[in-house]
């Protein structure tokens, strides 16, 4: 378990460093605690006044314990960037965890502003992302091993086994945001025609409205 802990720490410190060529513009000042209640909107978030900055906003203890997996790809999320951490503002780094049922799919996806390292914590996964040249570059990884997932390009993890699994991600962008492939063309508001959809696809208008309702957001 402290492997685990001091490995996720060494992680989450080549993120640190990583900052200085993240995607995210330096910080010019010691803090800016982002104050998301602000009607102001800049690229990020204003600072909070450093007279209420407290420890509070530099702490997150929500990737502590696995998430609940209870959707049909069988895998969760749990962000750790600057909407649950304000101290991040500025600095260009986050964290996620990501927990796979078995079988489970972290389905094809982007993060636009950030590259994404991850780190094994339990079980065995299939990786891998796809250049811009349309090459697949794909690995199965283990507990204590670490993958890359460079910024923008399309990426997926896929738990093969019969026991659960589970990683910590690493982000040098203190929001790098998600876009899951399937779910972004097929349940977009307003939507993409399906005349789009079916020519990229090479399939008929039924076969959309198939996708668009397994995909559509549970009520």
């Amino acid at each position: 378990m402290m492997a685990d802990v001091l490995a996720c720490l060494v992680i989450f410190t080549t993120a640190i460093f990583s900052s200085a060529v993240a995607s995210d513009p330096d910080s010019l000042q010691d803090l800016c605690v982002a104050a998301p209640t602000s009607d102001k909107k800049v690229n990020g978030f204003l600072c909070k006044d450093e007279a209420n900055v407290t420890a509070a906003d530099f702490t997150f203890d929500g990737l502590a314990k696995p998430g609940l997996v209870n959707n049909s790809f069988g895998s969760v999320a749990k962000p750790a960037n600057v909407n649950q951490i304000p101290g991040l503002n500025t600095l260009g780094v986050s964290m996620a965890r990501i927990d796979y049922a078995p079988g489970g799919l972290n389905p094809p996806h982007t993060h636009p502003r950030g590259t994404e390292i991850v780190f094994v914590l339990e079980g065995e996964l299939d990786v891998g992302f796809i250049t811009t040249a349309n090459k697949l570059i794909a690995k199965t990884i283990k507990k204590g091993e670490i993958f890359l997932f460079p910024k923008g390009l399309v990426h997926f993890q896929k738990n093969n086994g019969d026991k659960p699994a589970s990683v910590i991600a690493a982000f040098n962008s203190q929001f790098p945001g998600t876009q899951a492939i399937a779910p972004t063309l097929f349940t977009a508001t307003p939507p993409v025609p399906d005349d789009v959809l079916a020519i990229a696809f090479q399939v008929g208008s039924k076969d959309i409205d198939k996708i668009k309702g397994k995909l559509a957001p549970k009520k």
